[in-house]
């Protein structure tokens, strides 16, 4: 056992991973979590790692991009990966959970491990004390928020981010709706609900007509992320964009039918109860008024009942180019980590990586070794690689992608084959992550 101790602010995903991964390490934790104390607007328990927007991960298809990042943490070890599955609920080639089970699993574990210290108090600025971890979220408090930005002597990069509309299954039409997966791939566990092209019509026209909450003056300079746009700012952007995106028909055939449909929307599980299901892809910043206006347009949903409206939220996360290596440490001081959204890695996968990096780092940093610099042939050691480039000039918030992973010479006509090119990538990464595991004795 290690006498130094850690301080890691924020107990989201990328905080409780990493307060695992040291805690693993024999290395003793104070892990900060400041609600039910206080709240963020867009959490709505006190468990940790809860998840906030969709139940999903995404694919776990290792020839994904996806996919490979959480075929890379359980090959470093990681806690929350392992969980998730643990947790998962039916949602074709995708990892989906129920997100009471995954709170609550960690929730447990966490609050049972000898080595970490749990303290429901808000952190307003970066402790003098040594090694620090701050996982703090995008929804950091905006006391902490002002002392980061002192101590990076540089303003905070915002955008929005935004969560969908969760209905009750029981009040679903299901001599309209059906049951598929996209091209029939894993079970059938989406709930699809279709439309024709008059239906569509009007549910356009009422969308990009109905009132939406009013954004403050201090939110109006901030950026929405491109993955995660509401639906109506999709909407406004042509009448066919939802078609080739959340809304697109393309691999759903009505079985009873056999009908193609002119347009679908998709009902992801979000318990494992069955009896939640979220709106695929409709974030949102209509009034709450409008939203069941909205939903009363979609075939099968013309009676639901609506669990939780959608929301939107101002994300904050740091100039990650010009403030951290691709260790996660600060430049500026090098027993201060941050991980997380916070770094300006996007999505659910790619906070609970981050956290783990952090972790095995700051693990290492105590015991006197060199932290690690993971390969760019990996998704992970791609990612922090492109959040921490200093030539990273206009840096906005990025998922994982095959676009970021160190090219590789590959024949002309396999490169045109996607999967065939992704499966290469991917082998390759699995490998060099394998090697290098081992010769650094993670």
């Amino acid at each position: 056992m290690n006498n130094k101790k850690v301080t890691i602010i924020g107990a989201g995903l990328a905080g409780s991973e990493a307060a695992l991964q040291l805690a693993k390490r024999g290395i003793q934790v104070d892990l900060y979590e400041m609600r039910p104390n206080k709240t963020t607007g867009a959490h709505t328990t006190d468990k940790y790692a809860e998840f906030v927007c969709s139940n999903s991960l995404g694919s776990y298809d290792p020839t994904n991009a996806s996919g490979l990042l959480k075929k890379e943490m359980q090959i470093l070890g990681g806690e929350l990966i392992n969980i998730a599955f643990e947790s998962s609920v039916p949602a074709g080639s995708a990892l989906a959970i129920d997100r009471e089970v995954f709170s609550q699993k960690i929730t447990d574990k966490i609050n049972t491990n000898e080595f970490i210290n749990v303290i429901r108090e808000e952190i307003t600025e970066i402790p003098d004390t040594e090694n620090i971890i701050i996982a703090s979220g995008p929804l950091t408090s905006t006391p902490l928020t002002d002392s980061i930005k002192n101590f990076t002597e540089s303003e905070h990069l915002h955008f929005f981010d935004a969560i969908a509309p969760i209905i009750e299954k029981d009040s679903i039409d299901f001599d309209k709706a059906f049951y598929a997966s996209r091209y029939n791939k894993g079970e059938a566990s989406y709930i699809n609900c279709p439309m024709t092209k008059d239906e569509y019509a009007k549910f356009y026209d009422y969308l990009i007509n109905a009132p939406k909450i009013e954004l403050k003056k201090f939110e109006q300079d901030a950026k929405f992320f491109e993955s995660c746009l509401p639906v109506e700012v999709i909407a406004s952007r042509g009448v066919d964009t939802l078609r080739y995106g959340p809304m697109k028909p393309v691999g759903l055939i009505d079985i009873r039918n056999e009908n193609e449909n002119y347009a679908v929307v998709q009902l992801r599980q979000d318990n494992s109860a069955k009896t939640l299901y979220n709106i695929v892809g409709f974030q949102t910043n209509l009034k709450w008024s409008a939203q069941k206006e909205l939903i009363k347009l979609i075939p099968g949903l013309e009676n639901a009942n609506i669990m939780r409206y959608g929301v939107m939220h101002r994300n904050t996360f740091i100039n990650s180019p010009n403030i951290l290596n691709a260790t996660l440490q600060s430049r500026k001081r090098t027993d201060l980590f941050f991980a997380g959204q916070i770094t300006g890695t996007e999505g659910y996968t790619e906070s609970i990586a981050s956290g783990l990096l952090a972790g095995i780092n700051m693990g290492r940093f105590i015991n006197e070794e060199e932290p690690l610099t993971l390969p760019t042939e990996t998704m992970l050691g791609a990612l922090i690689n492109y959040i921490t480039d200093p030539e990273h000039k206009k840096f906005q918030p990025i998922n994982s992608n095959w676009a970021i992973v160190k090219e590789m010479d590959i024949p002309r006509n396999i490169r045109k084959n996607k999967k065939e090119k992704n499966l290469i990538l991917s082998n390759r990464a699995i490998e060099t992550l394998g090697i290098f595991k081992e010769k650094s004795n993670i």
